[in-house]
């Protein structure tokens, strides 16, 4: 669990006589989200003074997972529909959750492309080494569909848990190539390259955030998720690669 504090305050809940949101906001968040809702947790404390954003990043599986087993946490942004369906399914969304982005996978490969990857079968080729996020992750379930759509059968070296996992072993330069977001081979451009591929709209991944159930601050699940969908947060986002929903 990546658990980072975004700014001041130990106040847990609540909003103060003024209607003005106070206290920490726990966000769990597909760990494709880390840069934007990094950057969007920042804005949202500058807007609301007093407020300290708390973010735990994992793969979306995961967070459901803890969130369905009483973890404390105020907000669920998820990289699929599945994975939110596991929690409110459970009844432990309040209201429906809404999309809030969407992302489009591509083959992050090292610098300079240096197998030459240009489309999906390429991955098929003998000794080229591959990192997928597992099937339960929304990265490797989005992968997996491309790849049948392609006609592609690979087996990869290594699954990873989440996305980041995936594009760190094409970093760390341990496979010739993973899949993963659009977004991610973008934050990681200085040391990876993104190949697009046509089957990647075949696996669009819709975005759903909604506030829980049992928030600890229920005024704050609110107030975020309303943000992320704000105007200065889908600028954000859009900065950082993901489409619009």
């Amino acid at each position: 669990m990546a658990l980072t504090g975004c700014g001041g305050g130990d106040d847990p809940a609540g909003d103060d006589a003024d209607g003005r949101v106070t206290g920490t906001v726990t966000v769990f968040a597909a760990a494709s989200l880390t840069e934007s809702f990094t950057r969007i947790a920042s804005d949202f404390e500058a807007a609301n003074p007093g407020v300290t954003v708390t973010l735990n990043l994992a793969g979306s599986s995961a967070l459901a997972n803890q969130i369905n087993q009483g973890a404390p946490a105020d907000v669920f942004a998820s990289a699929a529909e599945k994975n939110m369906a596991t929690v409110t399914e459970a009844g432990n969304a309040e209201g429906t959750p809404s999309v809030f982005a969407r992302n489009q996978l591509v083959i992050a490969v090292p610098g300079g492309n240096p197998r030459g990857v240009t489309g999906l079968a390429d991955l098929a080729r003998p000794g080229v080494k591959v990192a997928l996020c597992a099937d339960q992750v929304p990265c490797g379930a989005a992968a997996r569909t491309a790849l049948t759509a392609a006609g592609v059968a690979l087996t990869p070296v290594t699954l990873e848990q989440d996305v980041k996992g995936a594009l760190a072993k094409v970093k760390l330069g341990e496979v010739d190539a993973a899949l993963v977001y659009r977004t991610d081979a973008r934050a990681a451009s200085a040391d990876v390259a993104g190949v697009e591929f046509p089957e990647s709209a075949r696996a669009v991944n819709d975005y759903p955030i909604v506030a829980l159930k049992d928030a600890p601050n229920p005024a704050g699940a609110r107030a975020f998720v309303a943000y992320v969908r704000s105007a200065p947060a889908q600028a954000v986002l859009a900065g950082a690669g993901f489409q619009a929903p």
